[in-house]
């Protein structure tokens, strides 16, 4: 646990919608709340996972294996990092966001992994997120189950499609769409870079019974998704509704 808990925990919304019409109360019975430990899950309980923000290099060992923040041979103490922690709960979309008014993505390496685990240690796949010239403000993160224990966290992403023909922003790599750096508030402009993540689930819980959020976000993505976060003030949401 020392390379989590030298590390300072960033200011953190949460904000779930629920996947049904109609809610139905049902009891959290995972009783896990460090994201570096293993458990298995059923529908409706927490699930406590982590983003890590550091250089692309930290998170690989050796120059070569990608571990675990979680694992203490990356040494992220050591090294300029920073972690945001999350308890959604499993299958309920949700969107996440990291108020970047004193945090910059960019000041810590510019690149983050979700992951949790330990001996079943899950990570995604390293995510650029903001250097000195370009931001990506939102992301699609999903988590995969299998028989209620986390297999993957993966990166979706729609090849810059959200983004094609808007001149204020810049598509990365063909799959991510970015702004300049210079136009975020933090940096004088009119824009609030805060970092947005869309979180869903499939797979299967402890149960056997299916995870299906994912698969309603795949529906909405003709759509907004972000509509349905019209609720939410001064936020990436309501700046970029007309963009999206």
């Amino acid at each position: 646990m020392a390379t989590l808990t030298a590390l300072k925990a960033l200011l953190v919304f949460l904000v779930a919608i629920a996947p049904a019409p109609f809610l139905v109360k049902s009891e959290d019975t995972n009783k896990v709340f460090s994201p570096c430990l293993d458990t298995t899950v059923q529908v409706s309980d927490g699930f406590t996972f982590a983003i890590a923000f550091s250089s692309r290099t930290s998170f690989f060992f050796n120059s070569s294996l990608q571990l675990s923040p979680c694992d203490r041979r990356l040494a992220l103490t050591g090294q300029n990092s920073q972690i945001s922690v999350f308890r959604p709960k499993v299958d309920e979309i949700s969107l996440l966001t990291i108020n970047t008014s004193s945090f910059y993505p960019e000041n810590y390496g510019g690149y983050m992994v979700a992951f949790a685990g330990r001996k079943y240690a899950a990570r995604s796949l390293p995510a650029f997120v903001a250097n000195n010239t370009y931001s990506v403000t939102s992301f699609t993160l999903v988590l995969e189950f299998k028989k209620g224990r986390l297999q993957n966290l993966y990166w979706k992403r729609d090849g810059c499609a959200k983004c094609s023909g808007n001149s204020n922003f810049v598509c990365l790599n063909n799959q991510d769409c970015a702004i300049r750096t210079s136009l975020c508030k933090s940096n004088g402009g009119s824009v609030d870079c805060s970092l947005g993540i869309q979180l869903a689930f499939s797979g299967t819980d402890k149960h056997f019974s299916a995870l299906n959020s994912w698969y309603e976000v795949e529906n909405l993505r003709q759509y907004s998704l972000y509509g349905l976060y019209s609720n939410l003030r001064n936020s990436l949401t309501s700046q970029y509704s007309k963009i999206f």
